[in-house]
């Protein structure tokens, strides 16, 4: 696949949006649909999900929603223990490649704070046996009055861990293992209020892919979603060591970009090479943690060099963009590149947004939409659990004054 560097990361950005199905390719596919071809959905608390299916098949959030209450698509701990929003026919597979992270923790618990496996075990039956009896799903706080002692107070040792009870152990254990589930308060992904209910259906009920097919699955999918890829963009996202990440991708028979590390699927390899860059802008605003950076989590990629070296909004003088891990606002992609970022400003019910270029018609109309969308349907467009109108008012400053 011979390419200069420019036309290459020009096709490149290009390419990744049309597997990230920014270029309108998805439009009026269900949200499993979505999520089944782009990928895993990082969640945090925040409106990320809701944004990037918006953008990309023009859902509403009570479309969202509905398919959540239906488990088409959850909110699950999967690739690095984090949580992830996942389809139907994932769940079994992000379960599994997420469940050493609560091993992990029980572990460290029970060298540094003399936890015992056991006691775990005996409370997950409790936790269970509690939400089984239970009407309606338990908050945490409800779960640890319906238990009563089988939960332990782990007192200072466990506060300096982040550790102050048995309890979060349990039920990110219970979680990983497919026995119980945790539900959103109102129904809502962008909420941080959960309650947790027992899994009659669990999808770790049948035999679960054993860890190494369960490696190579996730490794598929990841250059299905994220193609052309790197080791090293792989290892991030799924948190694997260099040989687990290795001995995943070996069955796969990737191949090379030329003059690059970047992988390709084997079929995918002449579709890449026949795709042409479109002539026409397409532009998308979602948030900064959507697949189309996350994914590879490299700004540089999305980044012209002369927007790499701007300002970051609302931050400390001389830090950049291109300085960034990842965009500490909302950000606007135009066929892979970032063009612009963007903040809501609660106040006013408008979007607040810096085009790197002059701004056209077309980008004025994904904006509105947008702000539509986020004004009417979500309300606010929270990026992360901590997010308030209050903590991005700076922001929104900057990028005003940009």
């Amino acid at each position: 696949m011979p390419m200069t560097a420019e036309v290459g990361l020009e096709k490149l950005r290009a390419w990744w949006s049309h597997r990230q199905g920014l270029d309108g390719t998805l439009a009026g596919a269900s949200a499993a649909e979505v999520l089944a071809r782009t990928g895993w959905a990082r969640s945090v608390g925040g409106c990320g999900p809701y944004l990037g299916l918006f953008a990309r098949a023009g859902l509403d959030r009570r479309a969202v929603d509905e398919a959540v209450a239906n488990l088409e698509i959850h909110e699950l701990p999967s690739a690095r223990g984090c949580t992830y929003v996942l389809p139907k026919q994932d769940f079994a597979l992000g379960l599994t490649v997420g469940a050493g992270a609560p091993e992990g923790e029980i572990a460290a618990a029970a060298k540094h704070l003399d936890v015992t496996r056991a006691e775990i075990d005996e409370l997950c039956d409790a936790i269970v046996d509690a939400l089984q009896a239970a009407a309606e799903p338990l908050e945490a706080a409800q779960i640890r009055q319906a238990v009563g002692d089988a939960v332990r107070n782990l007192g200072e040792a466990g506060k300096k861990r982040g550790q102050t009870t048995t309890l979060p152990m349990a039920l990110g254990l219970l979680q990983a293992q497919g026995r119980i589930r945790r539900v959103p308060v109102n129904g809502r992904l962008d909420q941080q209020r959960f309650g947790y209910v027992a899994w009659s259906s669990s999808p770790l009920v049948e035999p679960a892919p054993d860890t190494e097919t369960a490696r190579t699955e996730l490794a598929k999918r990841y250059f299905a979603w994220a193609g052309p890829a790197s080791l090293k963009h792989f290892r991030w996202f799924s948190g694997f060591t260099a040989a687990q990440a290795k001995s995943a991708v070996a069955p796969l028979d990737l191949q090379p970009v030329e003059g690059t590390d970047l992988l390709l699927l084997p079929d995918h390899v002449a579709k890449f090479e026949s795709f042409s860059v479109p002539r026409k802008p397409s532009y998308s605003l979602v948030a900064g943690i959507d697949g189309i950076h996350l994914l590879h989590r490299e700004m540089s990629r999305l980044l012209d060099p002369a927007d790499a070296a701007r300002q970051s909004p609302g931050a400390r003088a001389g830090r950049t963009l291109g300085g960034e891990a990842d965009p500490q606002s909302p950000i606007i992609v135009d066929r892979g590149r970032i063009v612009g970022l963007w903040e809501y400003d609660h106040d006013t019910g408008k979007i607040v947004y810096q085009s790197f270029g002059k701004p056209d018609k077309a980008l004025s109309d994904a904006v509105a939409r947008t702000e539509q969308f986020v004004r009417d349907q979500l309300g606010d467009a929270r990026m992360t659990s901590l997010d308030s109108p209050k903590s991005r008012a700076p922001r929104i400053a900057a990028l005003r004054g940009s």
